[in-house]
């Protein structure tokens, strides 16, 4: 005999949090008299049933739940889950299968691979976009790049655009655009 019902219930609910469906299911069917109009009581019910694999309990448990709160979309999603569950039960082979498949990706090595000719020297290798073309982003930074790589032409760009942009440096810049040219 149940004196308190929400006592009762967060005792199974603990059961089937810790994976104890089977003394769940035996606690509930004992109590089974007591509540024949309960959604807590069969919902609980469907689930420790479906964790003791017995599906087709589970499946009764949950439609029950439907009827008493059709409404409720926690019941119609178990009782969608232990459909397909009672379709194709869980097995051990899929486990087992995992098992091999993980063994031998631990084992798989990629071939190694091996540079077949030599890099392309740096006066070969193409620029990234022509001289002419417009640079969005203007930098100092850029222009020291560009400097450094050898696109003197690039750098004057940039240099110029950054007059423009600030001209409290301009002296700054026309003297880098002078020191460039000079290397033309």
């Amino acid at each position: 005999m149940v004196t308190d019902p929400h006592l009762f219930f967060a005792d199974i609910s603990l059961d089937l949090t810790k994976g104890e469906y089977a003394a769940g299911v035996k606690k509930l069917e004992a109590a089974r008299e007591q509540f024949p109009d309960s959604y807590t009581f069969h919902l609980l019910l469907g689930r420790a049933l479906k964790g003791t694999h017995r599906f087709r309990e589970a499946l009764s448990c949950l439609k029950t739940c439907c009827r008493i709160a059709p409404h409720n979309q926690v019941a119609w999603q178990e009782l969608i889950d232990s459909h397909f569950l009672l379709l194709q039960p869980p097995s051990d082979e899929l486990t087992v299968e995992l098992e091999k498949l993980s063994v031998a990706l631990s084992g798989f090595h990629p071939p190694k691979t091996i540079e077949t000719c030599e890099p392309t020297p740096l006066n070969e290798q193409k620029q990234p976009f022509s001289d002419e073309e417009l640079i969005p982003v203007p930098t100092e930074s850029l222009a020291t790049l560009f400097t450094e790589q050898g696109a003197l032409k690039k750098a004057i760009k940039v240099y110029t655009d950054l007059m423009q942009l600030n001209p409290s440096r301009a002296e700054y810049y026309k003297e880098a655009i002078s020191s460039l040219l000079e290397k033309l």
